[in-house]
């Protein structure tokens, strides 16, 4: 999508779709000028409603002109903006050309440009590609921002490079798994990194993955006959700030049964999105090398199915993860937090000095947060809150738990030196963490609970309107590279 920014004017804009913001201030003053629109935006109470639409069909150059709610002044923020662009959209879908944005004083004219590019990319995205009728186009050809200045395009340039790459995360967590094998997942690691100079890819397979002893990982994958994949992406930019490697890790279950620990069956058909951490990971880093960033950037996914079959592993087997701790299996089902085990030691062996992972781990974390917050929990509290911020900032909404030293006492076992879950309801994203932060090794560390956010059995009532994947932490990864990189 083509962007451009002109200045305000009495004349109406020359474009097939006028989109009218009406905030608490009312309409725009550049949009006086504009038959009937603070007519109809009084008679349709729009200022009251964030969302709700009035589509007019004027005489001028213009086919269309929708006026869009923005809500009351305390409710109005970045996210409202996304849902009013998402809005505009679906009030528009059939004009397709040329969108001018009447740009208003609700927000700062950057954070307004960055989510008017949010909500029409993403709150247009069509989880149906495999349907026979299916179009993958952009909402409009061009936009372009009025009453903004020039270098309000290059932010919002950057928006729609950042929200096409979670969108394209979006298409893989709604593959199938009978597409989306984890030997795809890494061919799609190779396509993206062979787009990029800086960028480049290996895929461990089964015999080299075991030889360096991830036992964890292993186990997980030794249930299935698609062979797994341990992926390791690089970005090297040419002149890198600071002595940052950041190091992004993502679970990346392309099917998750349950194991012998099997789920119930229904939206079982769900657990194709099981990957969705790997597959932010993978855009994320893609995203990291598109915009040229220069922080030193890793990324490691492992991707594997999780299995039932007669060579699955079995609840009261003992695993030895790759930095030599052994692990009691109590639940196949808990699967995400041992493939992770091996790829947080693999990353800091590989430099990270800086990890944070993406994983759809808990369901409990879906039923304390719902679809809106990830959970962020760590080892370092500054960098925790760095990741929460990246997140806040971005739109992909993270919150902070804490971690304290007794939650470990939960995966205590009998026999090795930890076990995978507990049959105890307590505290369970908590001390899901906490078996996870005995791989992290030195340095800072976050990990990020993802499980309500990234892929909605139920569509959400904002921007993010469409069921399945959300690409939930390509955003977030954008953000957080682009301040360790200032």
């Amino acid at each position: 999508m083509q962007v451009e920014a002109r200045p305000a004017s009495d004349a109406p804009p020359e474009a097939d779709v006028v989109a009218v913001p009406v905030g608490p201030s009312g309409v725009p003053e550049n949009a006086t000028s504009l038959d009937d629109v603070s007519r109809v935006a009084e008679e349709e109470e729009l200022a009251e409603h964030a969302g709700r639409t009035a589509v007019l069909y004027p005489d001028g150059p213009a086919r269309r002109i929708v006026l869009v709610g923005l809500g009351p002044a305390e409710e109005l923020d970045a996210d409202t903006i996304r849902t009013a662009a998402a809005e505009v959209a679906g009030a528009a879908e059939r004009v397709k050309g040329t969108l001018a944005w009447l740009l208003d004083d609700s927000l700062p004219h950057s954070e307004q440009a960055r989510a008017i590019v949010d909500g029409l990319l993403l709150g247009s995205y069509d989880p149906g590609r495999w349907k026979s009728d299916a179009k993958a186009e952009p909402p409009f050809e061009r936009l372009v921002l009025v009453g903004g200045s020039d270098e309000l395009v290059e932010q919002a340039e950057r928006a729609a490079t950042v929200a096409e790459a979670a969108n394209r995360a979006r298409d893989l967590a709604n593959t199938g798994a009978n597409e989306l094998t984890p030997e795809r997942l890494a061919d799609h690691a190779a396509e993206l990194a062979a787009q990029h100079e800086n960028l480049t890819v290996d895929s461990l397979g089964p015999d080299e993955f075991t030889k360096l002893g991830m036992g964890a990982f292993a186990g997980v994958a030794q249930g299935s006959h698609n062979p797994a994949r341990m992926i390791v992406l690089r970005y090297e930019p040419p002149s890198p700030k600071g002595d940052v490697l950041l190091g992004l890790v993502g679970k990346a279950i392309t099917f998750d049964t349950g194991g012998i620990s099997i789920k119930p069956a229904l939206y079982m058909e769900d657990m194709k999105g099981d990957m969705s951490g790997g597959g932010a990971v993978i855009e994320g880093i893609g995203v990291v090398a598109e915009l040229g960033l220069p922080v030193r950037t890793l990324a490691v996914v492992a991707a594997s199915e999780n299995a039932v079959g007669g060579g699955a592993y079995r609840p009261g087997d003992s695993l030895t993860a790759m930095n030599g701790k052994t692990i009691e299996i109590t639940n196949t089902d808990a699967e995400g937090r041992l493939v992770l085990a091996d790829a947080l030691h693999y990353a800091r062996e590989l430099g990270a000095t800086h990890l944070v992972d993406f994983a759809t781990l808990t369901g409990a974390m879906n039923r304390a947060f719902g679809d809106l917050y990830a959970g962020v929990m760590g080892n370092d509290d500054a960098w925790r809150d760095e990741v929460v911020a990246a997140g806040e900032a971005s739109g992909d909404h993270a919150w902070p738990w804490p971690m304290h030293r007794r939650y470990r006492s939960l995966i205590d076992s009998a026999f090795a030196d930890m076990k995978n879950s507990s049959v105890r309801g307590q505290a369970q994203p908590t001390y899901a963490a906490s078996f996870l932060e005995e791989f992290v090794g030195e340095g800072p560390w976050a990990h990020v609970d993802i499980a309500g956010t990234a892929f909605f059995t139920w569509p959400r009532n904002d921007y993010l309107s469409q069921k399945g994947g959300t690409g939930y932490g390509v955003r977030l990864i954008a953000e957080l590279a682009t301040k360790l990189s200032a």
